[in-house]
């Protein structure tokens, strides 16, 4: 990490700008995403009967696992963070929280994810949350962001663990069906992701964040999004067949969202420096996964 002086400036002027800004640390939008994917695994291995208590608590602490992971990847960014206007208002490269505290903070919220998991649920789920920390911290913040192009498909691993943790929570174990979720989400991460690349490719290129677009320019991204986006759709059907995990709702939801998937990312296939068809990916993507989450759900409790 590249070292950057900042200066600290006290803007509390209460305890609720105190929360605020700690709030804001653990990206709570990105947070849903991943809740919504655990909350569809443990559906699903309950076969739609799934213990409230047990989705509450494992929702928690996945919860707390990503914030600490979050607010992590927060801290080690903080000096590039500080370089783009975009991003210089957050808590730590505005000075509104200090690193010690956000350290302090993100070792609290990981050691109450793993109490509240190997206490309530089980140890197989408090120690895949804990990996998924690891990863998104150790391999995608620390190693890969900044060295490699690839960084967004391998750090993908560390978005696709909340399905698994689910998955755990519930049966104790991890099935194919398990690893398939995963794939899911880690064969989604790409097109996603890399859509909003291309969006903000000039902030990347700015502080010298090797994202695929900034190295290899915007044609190069959206064929390898289209590949991906063409790996997803056949992967999903898997939990249709051979697996027979899911039945026809889901099937039926998957052709029709990955067809749309498929249009938006042969549009931005056809026209790479549109960020009008990258705009339209990367927020259908969102709506995709939630969508396809909500089918999965939806079949389980038929």
């Amino acid at each position: 990490m590249q070292t950057t002086t900042l200066i600290a400036t006290p803007h509390h002027q209460n305890f609720w700008q105190v929360i605020q800004s700690y709030w804001h640390l653990t990206k709570p939008r990105i947070i849903i995403l991943l809740l919504i994917t655990t909350a569809a695994s443990m559906v699903i291995a309950a076969n739609g009967q799934v213990d409230p208590m047990l989705l509450l608590i494992t929702l928690l602490g996945g919860a707390l696992a990503a914030a600490s992971a979050n607010v992590i990847n927060c801290l080690y960014d903080r000096d590039i963070d500080y370089e783009m206007e975009r991003t210089r208002h957050r808590p730590l490269p505005s000075g509104r929280v200090q690193p010690r505290d956000a350290l302090i903070f993100a070792i609290t919220l990981a050691i109450l994810s793993f109490t509240l998991l190997a206490t309530f649920a089980n140890l197989l789920s408090a120690v895949l949350a804990m990996s998924g920390i690891g990863t998104y911290v150790l391999v995608y913040t620390h190693w890969l962001k900044r060295h490699s192009t690839q960084n967004i498909v391998i750090g993908g691993i560390a978005g696709a663990i909340p399905p698994l943790v689910g998955w755990a929570a519930v049966t104790g174990d991890l099935s194919w069906a398990a690893w398939v979720f995963f794939i899911i989400i880690f064969l989604w991460t790409p097109p996603h992701f890399w859509a909003l690349a291309i969006l903000i490719r000039e902030d990347y290129a700015k502080v010298g964040v090797p994202m695929l677009p900034v190295i290899d320019g915007n044609a190069a991204t959206v064929r390898q999004i289209w590949i991906y986006t063409l790996l997803l759709i056949p992967v999903t059907l898997l939990l249709v067949y051979p697996m027979q995990v899911m039945g026809a709702v889901y099937g039926i939801a998957v052709l029709l969202l990955g067809s749309i998937l498929i249009q938006k990312a042969w549009l931005l296939l056809r026209d790479p420096c549109n960020l009008d068809f990258a705009r339209s990916l990367f927020k259908y993507s969102i709506f995709y996964l939630m969508l396809l989450c909500t089918a999965m759900v939806v079949d389980s409790l038929l």
